[in-house]
């Protein structure tokens, strides 16, 4: 048995006889008509039963009810909860969300920025974790509407959401400092990268205050991954494990280093202390649970999308230059009272 066909937009316009045009612009909210004339294609409508295409009526508004989230990497746990503040904001809103992932490589972040200039995404989120060259922030700005968060895009006119890193890296020194680190090891990215050189400035600044003196803490600079931790903990055993203490600028990289330490023989907190950063995985299960900063990765999500759908556009004229969110630190089973000599700078 052939099914009947569907009432369309053409039918409509020949029974009001009136335009296509016309019943399409009347549908999207874009044409006055006289009365009369409205009333005959409201009667059309209910004659036919026709039923307007959803996608058809989004894009003649130029618009597609979609906001797309870019992460570097779906598996890290991070992303993956920041993804799913995201999506519960976005169907309050009522709003489609489109993931895309792009394994950090810079030719895909350059293609899921286009989806805005197709017209396939109204809006993107968008998160890098690598030092940008100018492509991004050049193509940001053509682009408009995207919101950059966690990591910087140092060029782009665009509202901009981080966690307070620096406070993060104050935090860690803090506390380390009043166990009698002096001594410590930071393992982050590199300086170019506004989380690492944040963190980095808090720790050192924290350091120095305490102790009364400048301290510059060693620097190991890598990706934020479990496989750089298991490189970093290689490498501090390599020269002598001086540091007495180590501030890990992602709980990845947290994960690596102890995975490879305690392969070694190496106790944590008896020979070295640790700090995590992030707070997003099961760290209070670890041996010993591991001390961190937390970041307010859910709330994070959920203001990146609220400045998505809050900024005029079109002027950009209330473009915040930066927002940050506050952290805080988790103290655990992680850290120690330093048991070693520190040296005097």
């Amino acid at each position: 048995m052939v099914q009947p066909s569907k009432p369309s937009l053409k039918d409509v316009a020949q029974r009001a006889e009136v335009s296509v045009a016309t019943v399409s612009r009347m549908l999207n909210g874009s044409l006055e008509l006289p009365e009369q004339t409205r009333q005959r294609i409201e009667a059309a409508i209910r004659a036919l039963n026709y039923q307007p295409n959803p996608h058809a009526r989004r894009l003649s508004r130029g618009r597609s009810d979609t906001i797309g989230l870019v992460v570097p990497d779906i598996a890290n746990p991070f992303f993956a909860m920041l993804v799913a503040a995201v999506e519960e904001a976005a169907d309050e809103q009522k709003l489609a969300l489109s993931l895309y992932a792009t394994l950090n490589r810079q030719g895909r972040e350059v293609a899921y920025l286009e989806l805005i200039e197709r017209n396939h995404v109204d809006g993107l989120i968008f998160i890098t974790n690598h030092p940008d060259d100018g492509s991004l922030g050049d193509l940001i700005n053509r682009t408009g509407n995207v919101v950059v968060v966690d990591e910087d895009v140092p060029n782009a006119h665009a509202p901009k959401l981080f966690c307070d890193n620096e406070q993060g890296g104050r935090l860690a020194g803090e506390l380390l400092a009043e166990n009698g680190h002096r001594n410590v090891l930071f393992v982050g990215g590199p300086d170019q990268m506004i989380s690492a050189r944040r963190r980095y400035k808090g720790l050192a600044d924290s350091l120095s205050n305490h102790f009364r003196t400048e301290i510059r803490p060693q620097r190991y600079e890598g990706d934020y991954t479990e496989a750089f931790g298991r490189e970093a903990a290689q490498r501090y055993i390599a020269e002598g494990a001086v540091p007495t203490a180590i501030f890990a600028s992602s709980d990845e990289i947290a994960i690596g280093l102890i995975e490879v330490l305690r392969a070694q023989g190496i106790s944590i907190p008896g020979d070295v202390s640790i700090i995590g950063f992030d707070d997003v995985g099961p760290l209070h299960l670890f041996a010993p649970p591991l001390t961190a900063i937390r970041q307010p990765v859910r709330s994070i999500g959920r203001r990146a999308l609220s400045l998505l759908t809050e900024t005029d556009w079109k002027t950009r004229g209330n473009v915040p230059s930066e927002e940050l969110l506050p952290v805080e630190i988790v103290v655990r089973e992680s850290v120690a009272p330093c048991a070693k000599p520190q040296p005097q700078r």
